[in-house]
């Protein structure tokens, strides 16, 4: 690719101000072209592998620095570096090894981090642990670390604690502030995660116009900014895709939407992940066979989102594929135990008997409905203890507890009606939604499905009209859910409920962690 000629005696100078000004792509051009002229040129070499790094191509870089490893055995950097982009390539065992040859006491602290970061990735937060713990007490990065490991281990308040501390040592960092929104959301602290959100994104905006937030959702044809650095370090996507899991889960469908549609725009082959794995979720009313294919692809990476395993199931089982479902169980047995819980696999296993044996199907709904039922009473037991002793911290938690478990028991019970609606038995579905009233009386999709039931029993038109008045008349102005659920027609699809909608957040890493 051709490029502008560089002067005489003007070499290096302009490869070093295209690094500064974050031209990676123009330097690589340069570089590679310099290395066909002269190949074995190890500064050139150690140049392009650091701009590839930072262009985030760790493939590219990893030839580079494994190559001058090899040639150059006496420059430990270049081992180390190596070792970053196996790490970074998510090739766990190769980076240990190529640490293990490293023998410069100088670089202890960083084959420490960087071994460290190796088991917080592979879900060993113990030994992260001890590992981070090795490291000096003064060492800048080791809040940060230990916050990392506090957050993988379910302490969120102390990973809070560790993430402000080290956001007062090295002063404002966007991935700081995104591991703090992050502590905030898992704490249910919607309000202070979405404050530290829009500053994320505030700043991005100002500091970084090149980045086009908020273009594709002005009706902007923009091109692709790529997966730079300058992207990297200013946590936009990140940000947005916490926006659009907070938004998501207190159900403001378009504001969520709208969240994925603010990042700054890049290609669908560039997409990470997480957002690949949202913007499925959000596809599936309109095009769900574009969803489906996303969440398909997103199981043949390394890693993908534990999320995607359990929403491709819910999808599969939602839409009636039940085979589809059992084939992706059956196919990757090892995730089953990794991704799932045992309520979740119980869920699953008792749907795909539902057309081949409805007898175990019932028989497993039934036991699971038992078992939540059964925690529910404790729980607001629980709570009414609590409540007496006038801790309201430890009332909110104990109302969420109860809150999330009616969200895991009222898939199962719908699943029970389901089985008896699709047969016309509107009595026994009557029946199972009467064993649950205790709990859902106050959940609108609930009394939506007994409203249904108790009309299509044709007797019972003002019972039913009881329950659908304050559902119509809290969306009276939703001209779309009165067609939808005052049409007769449509019933038999609106007895099923959408069960375990989990979008995943992720902490950053970066190389700390």
């Amino acid at each position: 690719m051709a490029y502008l000629p560089i002067k005489d005696g003007e070499y290096t100078s302009t490869i070093y101000n295209l690094i500064k000004e974050g031209k990676y792509n123009e330097c690589i051009r340069i570089l590679q072209y310099e290395l066909q002229r002269s190949p074995r040129n190890r500064v050139a070499t150690s140049l392009l592998g650091y701009c590839h790094f930072y262009n985030q191509d760790y493939v590219q870089a990893g030839e580079c620095y494994g190559y001058l490893s090899t040639i150059y055995p006496s420059h430990q950097e270049y081992k180390l570096n190596f070792a970053q982009c196996l790490y970074s390539s998510f090739m766990m065992s190769e980076a240990l090894s190529t640490v293990a040859t490293i023998d410069d006491p100088s670089m202890v602290n960083d084959i420490v981090k960087l071994e460290a970061a190796v088991k917080y990735r592979e879900g060993d937060a113990a030994n992260a642990r001890i590992l981070v713990e090795q490291l000096p007490p003064d060492d800048p990065d080791i809040d940060i670390n230990l916050g990392c490991i506090d957050y993988k281990e379910g302490n969120f308040d102390t990973a809070l604690e560790k993430f402000n501390k080290a956001s007062a040592y090295h002063g404002y960092q966007p991935q700081l502030a995104y591991s703090i929104a992050l502590c905030h959301y898992k704490k249910k602290e919607y309000t202070q995660a979405l404050k530290f959100i829009t500053d994320i994104i505030d700043r991005g905006v100002k500091d970084h116009p090149e980045l086009g937030v908020g273009l594709a959702s002005e009706g902007v044809d923009a091109n692709s900014v790529g997966n730079t650095l300058t992207l990297h370090e200013s946590s936009l996507v990140e940000a947005f895709n916490l926006k659009f899991a907070i938004e998501y889960r207190l159900k403001n469908y378009t504001a969520a939407k709208e969240a994925l549609m603010d990042m700054p725009p890049r290609d669908e082959s560039e997409l990470d992940a997480v957002t690949l794995h949202n913007q499925a979720i959000t596809e599936m009313d309109k095009d769900p066979s574009s969803g489906f294919s996303k969440l398909q692809f997103l199981l043949t990476q390394n890693p993908f989102p534990p999320e995607a395993f359990a929403n491709l199931l819910v999808l599969y089982i939602k839409y009636e594929y039940y085979d589809l479902a059992a084939d992706v169980l059956a196919e990757n047995a090892h995730y089953t135990y990794r991704y799932l819980t045992q309520l979740q696999f119980d869920y699953f296993d008792a749907m795909i008997n539902m057309i081949t044996s409805p007898e175990i199907a019932i028989q497993k709904l039934d036991t699971l409905a038992g078992e939540k039922m059964n925690e529910l009473r404790k729980l607001t037991k629980k709570v009414q203890e609590i409540r007496q002793a006038n801790d309201e911290q430890a009332a909110k938690t104990a109302v969420e507890a109860f809150d999330e478990t009616l969200e895991v028991y009222l898939p199962v019970i719908m699943a029970q009606a389901k089985i008896y609606w699709d047969k016309g038995n509107y009595a026994q579905v009557e029946k199972i939604f009467r064993k649950s009233v205790e709990f859902c009386s106050e959940h609108d999709t609930w009394r939506l499905n007994v409203a249904h039931t108790l009309f299509m029993q044709e007797q019972k038109f003002k019972e039913a009209a009881g329950f659908y008045e304050p559902i119509v008349n809290k969306n009276y102005d939703n001209v779309n859910f009165l067609k939808l659920k005052m049409n007769r027609l449509r019933f038999k699809n609106t007895i099923y409920l959408k069960p375990y909608r989990r979008i995943l957040s992720r902490i950053v890493e970066n190389n700390q962690i």
